[in-house]
This record gives structure tokens, C-alpha cells and sequence, in this order.
């Protein structure tokens, strides 16, 4: 990573503004950027890295998601957001009532 200095400018999320704009580095902590100023708003926040997080919306959703996911399904794992179960109880029920229906 290239010398980062204070003032420098970077881009970064601003949490305030909800928008990707240019920041003035505050603090470097291990030659990166700790603390950032919003230059639109001149709001001080933490560096976000660039991305933006996630809405509490998207949060709550997913954590409903797994609840139900869990009590359908104990074996099921979460990875990124999408759920990966094992589908051999499902395919065996899709199997049934397939054959029942003949």
C-alpha cells in the first residue's frame, strides 16, 4: 500500500451523506486510514473500506431468514447470505409425491 499521509484525500462511504464521496484522512493507525472527514458534509466517521454496509432492513431480514431456516432444517448452513442445506429429506418428499400423484 502506498504512503498514506494525513490530509490525504481518498474515497470512502460516507455515512451521513449515504453516498461514495471524496474524504480527508484524520488518523492512521498501522499505515492505514483509521479516521476519515467527509469533505461534502465534513462529517468525521471510521473508514469504511469503500464499501457500504449493510441496510438494518437487509440485517433483520436475514436473521428471520435463518430462524426459519434453522427450525425447518437443522443441518442447514448460512454462507454469504444464501442458504446451502442438505436436500436429501427434500428431494425424497419431491420423489413421494410425485409417485403419488401417478
Amino acid at each position: 500500500m502506498s504512503n498514506l499521509r494525513l490530509g490525504d484525500i481518498i474515497d470512502d462511504y460516507c455515512i451521513k451523506c449515504r453516498r461514495l464521496t471524496n474524504h480527508a484522512i484524520v488518523s492512521i493507525v498501522d499505515d492505514e486510514a483509521a479516521k476519515v472527514r467527509c469533505r461534502s458534509c465534513y462529517h468525521d466517521h471510521n473508514y469504511q473500506r469503500e464499501q457500504i454496509p449493510p441496510s438494518k432492513k437487509d440485517l433483520k431480514k436475514m436473521e428471520l431468514f435463518n430462524a426459519v431456516l434453522a427450525t425447518v432444517d437443522p443441518n442447514a448452513a448460512v454462507v454469504d447470505g444464501e442458504a446451502e442445506a442438505v436436500a436429501e429429506p427434500a428431494v425424497k418428499k419431491a420423489a413421494g409425491r410425485a409417485a403419488k400423484k401417478e
